[in-house]
């Protein structure tokens, strides 16, 4: 076996035993999930896919490592924002907790789906035609510059009730805004209904389809095609999306500023791919892939500090006027 085959087969391996102790030992049949709990389950995925790591770094060398955790830390911080739609569609369709968990699940398996067919068109595309990794770079610049200037506030949130994906879900399936007891249909004057369970799991999958158009494009001009690095730096980062959703639920206004650091660096992985055929006229081989991963971690860092500090100087703003209003009464 080749060293790639043996890092393949040793994702496969940990991939299932991570879900069975995931699913089996962490998660059990609760369906109230804390943020406690919640936290220990980012720990374990992050801890494994930082495990992984380490393994890369030992059978295929530092270099391919440090993609690999470059890609995976860049779909990370994409999750966020996703996440952050996953919690605007479930407030919408009103979810009961209880169901989260399994819902959850199942998006997100089927997302996982949807992204190995992309990445594999992808990959076959890139093998014959090398050229669209340059197409990849001018699009990450322009969805760059396109989410950086988006303001991050309800008004521009994305309207579920004319998301396209819901309107043709109404138009061509019978659909109940019941959720069945936990059913995907149900049956009401001998006719068949979908619920609105079903229609929360169409709505993630193809939510994160929506993510990986601008996801997929910014890891292959970060691997330059590598399959090992964007087949397990994307399913690590999905699997994660499940127990992340949990954490940051609560914390939604917490992250205001995380896209404009998300967008520095689609921006970054952009104009470093367009660049590339210019450099050596200028003496430079190429920008090393540490540079890459220096800037994805900065930004993220930076972003998330900031958006916290910005948060908690407008709680502080709020809570001036009531501080003043009780030194007057007493």
């Amino acid at each position: 076996m080749t060293q790639e085959q043996i890092t393949f087969l040793t994702f496969g391996i940990l991939l299932v035993l991570a879900l069975v102790f995931d699913l089996g030992l962490l998660s059990k049949k609760t369906s109230h999930v804390t943020i406690k709990k919640a936290l220990w389950q980012t720990a374990f995925w992050v801890t494994l896919a930082l495990a992984f790591f380490v393994f890369v770094w030992v059978e295929n060398g530092h270099e391919r490592a440090i993609k690999y955790v470059s890609a995976y830390l860049m779909e990370w911080s994409l999750s966020i924002d996703n996440i952050f739609v996953f919690i605007l569609i479930f407030g919408f369709f009103k979810v009961k907790e209880k169901f989260y968990g399994r819902v959850l699940l199942i998006g997100i398996i089927m997302a996982i789906v949807f992204r190995i067919i992309f990445i594999a068109i992808g990959i076959e595309l890139v093998e014959q035609f090398h050229w669209i990794l340059y197409i990849f770079g001018v699009i990450l610049v322009y969805t760059g510059i396109n989410m950086f200037r988006q303001k991050h506030d309800e008004e521009e949130e994305q309207n579920l009730q004319d998301n396209k994906v819901y309107k043709l879900l109404k138009r061509v399936l019978p659909l109940t805004p019941e959720d069945g007891d936990g059913k995907w249909s149900i049956r009401k004057d001998g006719k068949k209904f979908y619920t609105s369970l079903f229609v929360v799991v169409i709505m993630l999958a193809t939510t994160d389809i929506v993510f990986a158009l601008d996801s997929i494009p910014a890891v292959f001009t970060l691997a330059k095609g590598d399959k090992l690095v964007i087949y397990t730096s994307n399913i690590f980062a999905v699997l994660g999306l499940r127990s992340l959703f949990f954490l940051l639920r609560g914390a939604k206004d917490k992250f205001g500023h995380l896209q404009q650091g998300i967008a520095i660096i689609l921006i970054f992985i952009g104009l470093k791919m367009v660049s590339e055929p210019v450099l050596p006229y200028v003496g430079i081989k190429e920008i090393p892939i540490y540079v890459s991963l220096l800037v994805i971690v900065t930004c993220i860092l930076a972003s998330i500090i900031y958006s916290i500090n910005v948060s908690n100087r407008a709680l502080e703003e709020e809570e001036k006027p009531d501080a003043g209003l009780d030194r007057e009464i007493h």
